[in-house]
């Protein structure tokens, strides 16, 4: 099986900004070649109360679930989700304001694009 170029992104929960302080909790990859766009995520209520015991952690969960309904093009995630996978992912890698952001792009090669993503959330996200 030949590779395919894939991009992806972390995703970060940053429940105060102003200490620059984050956990990664998930993972957007998308691959063109192989119309694939998908996040899988971990939520570890632990570690993110360590880092902030003010943090929402339902309030988390519902972002990087929305996450989800964007790949999948689900009804729930409003026109984000109605948009070509291309414009999604490019919807998922903003920049945001809120406490759950996306980290820098990264590129690689891959056979399998969502046993790629698997590994990358072991190895980002743990």
């Amino acid at each position: 099986m030949s590779r395919v170029a894939y991009q992806y992104v972390v995703l970060r929960c940053v429940p105060r900004p102003d200490r620059e302080e984050f956990l990664n909790v998930g993972v957007v990859v998308y691959c063109q070649a192989a119309e694939f766009l998908d996040v899988a995520w971990h939520v570890d209520h632990d570690r993110l109360s360590a880092l902030d015991p003010f943090l929402d952690v339902d309030q988390v969960s519902a972002a990087l679930t929305f996450a989800s309904h964007v790949c999948s093009g689900d009804e729930r995630a409003g026109e984000a989700g109605q948009k070509p996978l291309g414009q999604r992912f490019g919807f998922l890698k903003a920049p945001r304001s809120t406490v759950v952001q996306p980290g820098p792009v990264h590129g690689g090669l891959a056979t399998d694009p969502a046993l790629q993503l698997e590994h990358l959330l072991a190895t980002y996200v743990g």
